[in-house]
This record gives C-alpha cells, structure tokens and sequence, in this order.
C-alpha cells in the first residue's frame, strides 16, 4: 500500500470547547470532508536521551527542533507494521519524513540496537538522527482519538481534531493498550490546521469570527511537564 513519506507544511493549532469544534465543523461542511480513516485511535512512543535533551529544548520555544516517534493508527498487533517519524519544526515550517516496519524492528533500531533496516534515504537520515543522540529510549506513549478532514477537490489543506489526549511513562509500547492520564481538561479539543500553502479565506473568517487565537500546545511537552517533571521535581540530570 502507498503512503506518503515526506510532509512540509505550517501548523497551526487551536484548543476548543465542545461547542466550538461544533461550530466550526459546520463552517467547513462546504468545504472540507472526512478522510478515508473515519475517527481513529493514534498510538505513539516518543524517543528521547536518558536526560530529555530532545523535549527540554523544544519547550524553550527555540527557531529549530525536533522529534522522534513511532506511530501507529488503530489497534496494534506484534508484527503489524508502523510509522517511524523524523518531526523537525524551523521557525514555523513543520518536516516530517517517515518509513514504515514491523514495530519490533522499529523500537530495537531506535533504541541503538543493530544496523540500519532497511536501504532507504530516509531510514538512513533517522540513523543519523540516532546516532547523533544515540543512546536514546523510550519515554512517553500518546494517544488520542483523531477526526481528520481534507479538501475534496484534492488541495493540502487538512484539519484534524485530537480529543482525549493521554500519555504514560510505563509499559512504552503500543502493544500495552492506550490508557493514559488525560492532558487536556475534560471536554476540550485538540484542532490543528496544516497546509503548505495560506489558509483560505473561508476558515480566516471562521477563526476571526469565533475570536479563536492560536496556541503552541504540544502533546509530548505537555506529558513531560504534567508527568515526568512532576515526578521528577525537575531535577533531571543535564
């Protein structure tokens, strides 16, 4: 099966009420559509240093930074395959390039274990990344629901909204199911809009006409500073 493999986009994001998310879905009914997913559960483990230099430098709000995940859409068996994701964000300009393999290949690969897996442009960029880094490990697993919509008449532009966002420090697998404690207060929504291009008119007029100002919401940030520095009392070794 085809998937996409590189992205280059802005982001925007945007946290709702309930009753916003309702309103602006209303607005995009001539415009937007649901993808071929329907609402799907998102799994991911992000890989950091033993100390979170990736994490800690990206909450400082710096003009680059970046990410290392897997992710996985659905529900998780031992050999299904998943996406190994390279996220680096210069100024506002999101990257994302991803390559897909069995999650144990993945996890052991990331985690400094054995040689490049597969010959590929990208997996060899992501060994650099490791290496770089390197040792890294497991630190937190994400999950949330996600709708997603597009543009029917095949433009980028795309809105997702997250809802339900957990994470955890234990059991670091996707195979362990998607509890978690909740990131966000109960009933808000995560919105995000990405696009290579300028947001259309349409949904300009949406945001200004419901007052809605963007946010810098990350999930992995949220979980270090809601989980792992309150655990830690911040004394992380740096």
């Amino acid at each position: 099966m085809e998937y996409q493999t590189v992205f280059l986009r802005h982001e925007q994001k945007y946290i709702l009420t309930p009753q916003q998310k309702t309103a602006i879905l209303g607005s995009m009914t001539s415009h937007m559509i649901p993808d071929g997913y329907g609402r799907t559960t998102i799994r991911n483990v992000y890989f950091d240093t033993e100390n979170y230099r990736l994490i800690r430098r990206s909450i400082e709000a710096p003009v680059y930074k970046e990410k290392l995940r897997i992710r996985h859409y659905g529900t998780v068996l031992p050999d299904d395959p998943v996406f190994v994701e390279l996220k680096k964000k210069s100024q506002s300009v999101v990257y994302k390039r991803r390559i897909m393999m069995p999650e144990k290949t993945a996890a052991e690969w990331l985690c400094g274990e054995g040689g490049l897996p597969v010959q590929a442009q990208i997996a060899k960029e992501i060994h650099y990344f490791r290496d770089l880094y390197r040792p890294l490990k497991r630190t937190v697993f994400l999950a949330y629901e996600r709708e997603a919509y597009c543009d029917p008449g095949g433009g980028d532009l795309r809105i997702t909204f997250d809802e339900n966002v957990r994470a955890r420090t234990t059991d670091l697998t996707a195979l362990a199911g998607d509890q978690g404690t909740c990131l966000l207060e109960d009933g808000l929504v995560l919105m995000e809009i990405k696009t290579a291009g300028a947001i259309p008119v349409w949904l300009t007029g949406t945001l200004s006409g419901m007052k809605l100002y963007k946010t810098s919401f990350s999930k992995y940030g949220e979980a270090y500073r809601q989980i792992i520095f309150c655990k830690t009392g911040g004394l992380v070794h740096v």
